[in-house]
């Protein structure tokens, strides 16, 4: 998947590499997904390839009806079955007469009628535009979608429009007119400052109450206590810090969605609100004189990547706050890169690199690990999913972590040579953290700076709300205790909202 057509990569414990719309319930719901909860075309198509070549269906045409839709139903069933769960949310990614869905939308049709109306619920999303030069909502694409969606053969259940503003009275009218739906089976998802207040808004609309009526569940009032008070760590900031991101896919910021979401969520359990500027990290290499414009910022944040292209901007931005002392947390790419830059600058290692940028480097700091060098396949062929990290004592990592091991998801074919762990060390580098066997660096720090951070794996996965990851949390409130002046942080025990 390419980051800046479909946004980042979103990887699961048990390593799988999906749509980042997956992370978005992990942490609005605070649970853990199963890689089998992603279900792509591909999947699909390739199982049933798969079972034809072994000669399941001989003497059979193989059709998108019934085996592709019967192969979409078989996996939601079964991920029904692993999870253990009352409710299976499916989303349909993209919009209504998509060619690309139209075989999940004959297998929902079938699930529909396998499983009964009563145990089933059509939800439709909807676009409602407003109009710039009146501010009228107009609700015509949506009474077309809704339109498409039932040639297709599915009725939906509950609308919700999609719009820059609350539903008006006219709109709404005629959205359950046209969608076939009461009243008040229409909601409205707008567009607000923080994505956290939306399930207290639909739930104001009666959308929770009504979907429980419709599925006959139980009558039970909806517990807000826990998410009010995480909303107001976002809402009640007292101070405001400015984060600088450089990285390669910096033209879309859902490149970096886990990332932006960490920090934000670092902030507000610091009672700081977030800034963020994405820098293309090129623009360095073309204009070398444009790094000084990373000292207006309180923190840069280098993350992860792949390839050659923008790493020397990688490197100068990494060797400026270095240099200056400005907080620095590096993540995946970032890592090797935070090592790459102190060899070459501090360790006098000319020319030192990675080996996936510059195969003849002299100086291989970060080179491509033994399990990976007989790998030809490349999808899903990476160290992948959570993996256990020891956190080493008297070291920054052990007082974010406040514990010695720790469980971190990563996604990454490279590790820092072993031959060149002594001399960084020699020269002030600190490895904080590897892995079980020691034979893996994970963390690396630089103690005597305010704060210099960066890890293999990308922490940022596994923030929620109310429970900041804590390299993320560290960096943002190292910002901000720069920024106001306080001395170097202790990092005293962070206060979880939920667990």
């Amino acid at each position: 998947m390419n980051p800046i057509v479909h946004g980042e990569v979103f990887v699961t414990d048990d390593g799988g590499e999906m749509d980042l719309d997956l992370g978005t319930y992990e942490r609005f719901l605070n649970i853990t997904i199963s890689k089998y909860a992603n279900i792509t075309t591909g999947q699909i198509f390739g199982a049933v390839i798969n079972e034809e070549r072994k000669g399941k269906f001989l003497g059979q045409c193989v059709q998108i009806i019934p085996h592709i839709t019967n192969e979409i139903k078989r996996r939601i069933r079964e991920v029904a079955k692993n999870a253990d769960v009352d409710i299976v949310l499916i989303e349909c990614g993209g919009t209504v007469g998509d060619i690309e869905g139209l075989a999940f939308y004959e297998a929902f049709r079938q699930l529909r009628i396998e499983e009964g109306f009563v145990d089933t619920l059509v939800v439709h999303v909807a676009l409602i535009p407003t109009l710039d030069a009146t501010q009228e909502q107009k609700s015509k694409p949506a009474q077309h979608s809704i339109q498409e969606l039932r040639r297709i053969g599915l009725q939906p259940d509950v609308i919700i429009a999609r719009s820059s503003k609350m539903l008006e009275d006219e709109p709404k009218k005629k959205i359950a007119l046209f969608g076939s739906v009461s009243e008040n089976a229409v909601f409205c998802s707008p567009t607000i400052d923080c994505i956290y207040d939306l399930p207290l808004i639909f739930d104001e609309q009666g959308l929770g109450a009504y979907i429980c009526e419709r599925l006959s569940l139980p009558k039970r009032e909806a517990n807000w206590e826990n998410w009010q008070r995480i909303l107001n760590q976002f809402k009640n900031t007292k101070y405001s810090v400015d984060i600088a991101i450089c990285g390669k896919y910096s033209k879309l910021a859902d490149s970096y969605l886990s990332v932006n979401e960490a920090l934000k969520h670092g902030g507000a359990a610091c009672g700081a609100k977030v800034r963020l500027t994405w820098i293309e990290s090129e623009t360095f290499e073309k204009d070398p004189k444009q790094l000084e414009s990373l000292s207006k910022y309180d923190g840069l944040l280098v993350p992860g990547g792949f390839g050659s292209r923008g790493t020397e901007g990688m490197i100068s931005a990494i060797n400026y706050a270095r240099t200056h002392n400005i907080p620095f947390l590096g993540i995946c790419l970032g890592f090797q890169l935070a090592s790459v830059e102190f060899a070459r600058n501090v360790c006098g290692l000319k020319g030192a690199n990675i080996t996936e940028i510059d195969p003849r480097t002299p100086h291989p700091i970060s080179i491509l690990m033994p399990e990976q060098r007989g790998v030809r396949a490349k999808g899903a062929t990476m160290r992948l999913g959570s993996i256990p990290v020891r956190v080493l004592p008297n070291t920054l990592a052990s007082k974010l972590y406040e514990s010695d091991i720790i469980y971190e998801r990563h996604r990454h074919r490279y590790e820092i040579n072993p031959k060149y762990w002594e001399t960084l060390r020699d020269h002030g580098l600190v490895y904080s953290g590897e892995t079980i066997d020691g034979k893996r660096k994970e963390i690396l720090e630089i103690p005597e700076l305010y704060f210099f951070l960066a890890t293999q794996y990308h922490a940022e996965f596994k923030s929620r709300p109310g429970n900041p990851e804590r390299a993320y949390y560290g960096f943002v409130k190292a910002c901000l205790d720069k920024k106001i002046g306080k001395p170097k942080a202790d990092y005293p025990p962070l206060q979880v909202i939920q667990d």
